[in-house]
């Protein structure tokens, strides 16, 4: 039960994504194919407000609940990314359905999802199997 404010805040941030239509399967279309702002909106307001949290963080040298120093490492850049990012566009773009709305998708009765949910949960496990072998 003391977990029970986890699942409020996951179930109302399940309803934001639906009444905004984050998880719609034809704005996701829409947005891969240039034909709306909407998603695009979506996604740079969260990237401005990342943006300036990260940059409050750091600033302000805030510390968490736990009075613990909040450490941001800076970030190498490596080619692997780049592929890694094209082959999750190129997964959300065929299956319309980004990882995080996936468990609201399911929450309506979209049941078809749980093969996308499916492919993520592998395409991760296969990641974790590889990724001695792979560049980082």
């Amino acid at each position: 039960m003391k977990n029970i404010k986890f699942l409020v805040v996951g179930m109302l941030f399940g309803i934001i994504l639906v009444k905004s239509q984050v998880i719609s399967w034809f704005r996701i279309q829409e947005m891969f194919r240039l034909q709306a702002f909407h998603m695009y909106g979506i996604i740079g307001s969260a990237i401005v407000v990342g943006i300036i949290s990260i940059q409050l963080i750091k600033r302000f040298r805030l510390k968490t609940i736990h009075g613990e120093q909040i450490v941001i490492p800076d970030k190498i850049f490596h080619w692997g990314n780049v592929y890694g990012g094209l082959i999750f566009g190129l997964g959300w773009a065929i299956t319309g359905a980004c990882p995080g709305p996936l468990f609201a998708e399911i929450g309506i009765g979209f049941w078809v999802i749980i093969v996308t949910l499916l492919s993520a949960i592998a395409g991760t496990w296969t990641y974790g199997l590889l990724r001695e072998k792979l560049p980082h």
